[in-house]
């Protein structure tokens, strides 16, 4: 279930889209907008200067913008929107455990979350009526470790995703194998350990979608280039796999390869997700009934290392953002098929590491 949809999100054409960056080569946050008729991307400006912003989220009324942030040994920051689409720093917090590589908010705006992969833990930030960050409330390190002496020495949280009910938050553990649930406390703004579901040795947990409806759990697994499949029984906080299914066959790997995102279509037919090595998006149709994936197609980003992508509240086109090639393409999406077909519409920004409306 998506914080956003067209019925949610005001689509006055073009809608802006937020790109978060690496650091390398770049200043910041940058901003683009999308034209819903044509599909077309205007030029990307810089629309706030900060010290390697990576993960973007946006809270449900877009008066907000939250970002991670190298600064003073890592942490998160808060930009309110303006009227003409400008940026305005607000404030930092420190995540109390290093630098992070995700952060998401809970689905009323009331809290924030990071997740620190080099130092294995998880932040929660309570968030104020009118959006500020509060000082981080609580820092949970994660254990475990891997068969992958390389990725996997000790854990790595990669997301922190709170459940469609926000009485759980889900955190894929990249070096422990495994989705780590924590309980959500809002009024202290905590997390209690809940349970745990447990992934074959070496699958390397990435990040995850829930479907629409809350029933499924859709994971990449970067170190597997696998998407597994879940169950979700919303009552319980319980996952249990039912499907797991290559994002790209072994037979095509190349070297390095390595899973990145995953994305589920606004009609909830098809999920997405991006093979870095292979510069590809697998498409998947997903079965009626049983939720689980059939393979559709691999279709080339026309750049290299996607290490994210997203798809507009229309489900019209989808945009992926190449690392390395410092780019951003523009797909169609068929919508009855879910395959993507090329616009030959691309821009360049530096460093794309998160691209979100």
């Amino acid at each position: 279930m998506s914080r956003i949809s067209p019925s949610s999100l005001d689509l006055t054409n073009p809608l802006p889209l937020w790109i978060g960056t690496g650091g390398i080569g770049s200043d910041g946050i940058y901003r683009t907008t999308l034209d819903l008729e044509s599909g077309a991307l205007s030029e990307p400006v810089l629309a706030a200067a900060i010290n390697k912003p990576g993960f973007v989220a946006l809270n449900a009324e877009r008066t907000r913008l939250y970002s991670l942030s190298g600064e003073k040994g890592g942490g998160v920051a808060a930009f309110s929107i303006g009227a003409d689409l400008s940026l305005d720093f607000l404030h930092f917090q420190s995540t109390g455990d290093g630098t992070a590589s995700h952060l998401s908010l809970d689905r009323t705006d009331r809290l924030l979350f990071s997740a620190q992969y080099g130092s294995g833990s998880v932040s929660v930030y309570p968030l104020a009526e009118n959006g500020d960050i509060g000082a981080c409330s609580q820092v949970v390190k994660h254990s475990g470790s891997g068969p992958d002496k390389s990725r996997q020495e000790g854990p790595h949280p990669h997301f922190a995703g709170a459940s469609p009910d926000n009485r759980f938050l889900l955190v894929p553990d990249l070096g422990a194998d495994r989705i780590v649930i924590y309980q959500i406390d809002h009024e202290k703004a905590s997390l209690s350990p809940h349970g745990a579901a447990i992934l074959p040795p070496g699958s390397g947990p990435r990040h995850l979608k829930f479907s629409d409806d809350g029933s499924k759990v859709y994971l990449i697994n970067e170190l597997g280039m696998t998407v597994t499949v879940f169950d979700y029984d919303a009552a319980a906080g319980e996952l249990t796999s039912i499907q797991t299914i290559p994002s790209l066959p072994e037979a095509m790997w190349k070297v390095p390869n390595k899973a990145s995102e995953i994305r589920m279509h606004p009609s909830g037919k098809f999920v997405y997700a991006a093979n870095r090595g292979h510069d590809s998006i697998a498409v998947f149709a997903v079965e009626e009934g049983s939720g689980s994936l059939r393979f559709v197609e691999h279709e080339a980003i026309r750049g290299a290392y996607p290490r994210h992508f997203n798809i507009d509240p229309t489900g019209r086109w989808l945009i992926a953002a190449g690392r390395t090639s410092n780019t951003l393409s523009v797909f169609a999406i068929d919508p009855d098929s879910g395959r993507l077909y090329f616009t030959t519409g691309v821009v360049n920004v530096p460093d794309p590491i998160c691209v979100e409306w």
